[in-house]
């Protein structure tokens, strides 16, 4: 049960907005256009924006120059976390955070696994946390960016969220 205090000052977060895919462009990229029209419409900012191809190498130098970012607080992205062989975000997030939020992949496994049945367990979503920027990398489905930021994201991004905000 996700709770918001509404008496508490709403405080914005800066989020960097990542897609991975070998075949989206920045006129069909309906995963990232879903989680940054969702950012915004919870009264967050977009710092940046980028679409990368499935490439660890490329993954953890954006990565590392958005930690690296005093006006970025979040990182966001969609796609590469599935099981076929080009699919190396969680690969290249493992080479960049220092603490790993164990709870996100196996919350959102657990939400998928309520919409999609046994299918769920292909998504390798993580969360972690990189020289104080927060990294969650969701699936490249619409779906699955809108159930991660609607049911999990939303609720930890803001301050104002009880418990443990």
């Amino acid at each position: 049960m996700s709770r918001i205090d509404e008496s508490k000052t709403f405080v914005p977060v800066s989020i960097a907005v990542l897609t991975v895919s070998d075949t989206r462009t920045a006129s069909n990229d309906t995963s990232g256009n879903a989680l940054a029209e969702r950012i915004e419409a919870a009264g967050h900012r977009i710092a940046a924006r980028a679409i990368l191809p499935d490439n660890a190498d490329m993954l953890e130098s954006i990565l590392r120059k958005w930690v690296a970012d005093p006006a970025i607080d979040v990182v966001i992205s969609t796609g590469g976390t599935g099981v076929t062989g080009r699919d190396v975000t969680p690969e290249a997030f493992a080479r960049v955070v220092d603490k790993v939020i164990e709870g996100f992949g196996e919350l959102f496994r657990v939400l998928s696994y309520q919409k999609i049945g046994t299918s769920a367990i292909q998504s390798r979503a993580v969360g972690g946390v990189a020289g104080g920027t927060y990294l969650f990398a969701l699936p490249g489905s619409p779906d699955a960016v809108k159930d991660g930021w609607d049911d999990i994201l939303r609720f930890q991004l803001d301050a104002r969220h009880h418990p443990c905000n």
